[in-house]
């Protein structure tokens, strides 16, 4: 199947682009969402692009959207076109180009309402003419269905289709509220802390810990039964203020409440692995200039944030 441009019109990429979105986010109401447009609006770009084309695109009913022979091989050509078009617009405009528009970003919980606000605020203020959707889950996006350009993820990223730059790493101490040890002194060893209850942040640990000892690597591991386990490093910090049990968190999160005596660091001279912290987005031969941006900054913010804190904490 070829596509003819002339028989499309002055938006002819706008039709195409609508039907890329239609097919990777798999309804018309999701890529209406992506494209900050209506139901009505994007089906009506579709039909456009489908007299242009004389052909049927789409197989459509009230619970399934598939594509034709033609679109399918619609949708390969149309994904060529677009990438190569929006190539050559970054080329002639520059890498200069001052970015604008939305950017959605999904950040994890913690690090999108507290770490990551300083640097986010610096971007936004370098580049006024940008918004960002600033998403907090702990959870991997579905990057086409929801319209995610760029996500910061806490931890080993798997997926193959993904490309993963690696900006920093989190350290990670034990902590306890004093109440919890009933005015014995804070443990120093591992096998003294395989004694007391235990809290659980299941997302890196669920029922066993495991530390190293700073200068000599030893390492010790145990077994634990968690009065409470987490997804949340939110939760888990209130219940460890709580004398609810002891707990692995990442020690920027526990700073203020150590240096006020809420919070005791258990065996100082042991530390659970580092997290390690990645910018996490899609391949694509095109990336568009404010997603280009953003990852430049946070390049350079993530680890500087991450410094400062190890700083604070020695």
């Amino acid at each position: 199947m070829s596509i003819d441009p002339a028989t499309l019109g002055a938006d002819r990429l706008a039709l195409l682009d609508t039907f890329l979105r239609i097919v990777e986010a798999g309804s018309l109401s999701a890529a209406a969402a992506q494209l900050g447009s209506t139901q009505p609006t994007v089906s009506r770009r579709l039909q456009t692009l489908e007299r242009a084309l004389g052909v049927r695109l789409l197989h459509r009913s009230t619970h399934a959207m598939t594509l034709t022979d033609d679109g399918a091989r619609c949708y390969e050509r149309a994904r060529d076109l677009v990438s190569a078009w929006q190539s050559l617009e970054s080329a002639v405009r520059g890498d200069g180009e001052e970015p604008s528009g939305l950017l959605r970003v999904v950040v994890p919980h913690a690090l999108g309402q507290d770490l990551l606000v300083a640097p986010l605020a610096a971007f936004l203020q370098r580049f006024p003419r940008l918004q960002v959707e600033w998403r907090l889950h702990d959870r991997m996006p579905d990057f086409t269905a929801e319209g995610i350009d760029c996500a910061i993820r806490v931890g080993a990223v798997l997926e193959p289709s993904l490309v993963a730059l690696r900006v920093g790493s989190l350290s990670r101490i034990v902590v306890a509220a004093p109440s919890l040890l009933t005015g014995a002194p804070p443990p120093r060893e591992p096998a003294a802390l395989a004694r007391l209850p235990w809290l659980a942040l299941h997302t890196f640990y669920r029922n066993e810990v495991e530390l190293t000892r700073a200068g000599t690597g030893e390492t010790a591991r145990f077994p634990i039964r968690p009065r409470l386990s987490t997804d949340s490093l939110y939760a888990l910090h209130n219940a460890a203020l709580r004398g609810l049990g002891v707990a692995v968190a990442s020690a920027w999160a526990m700073a203020d409440d150590l240096a006020a005596g809420r919070l005791l660091h258990l065996a100082p001279d042991w530390q659970a692995s580092p997290l390690p912290v990645h910018l996490v987005y899609p391949h694509a031969p095109f990336q568009p200039v404010r997603l280009r941006r953003f990852i430049e900054a946070m390049r350079a913010a993530v680890p500087e944030a991450v410094s400062a804190l190890d700083a604070a904490e020695g």
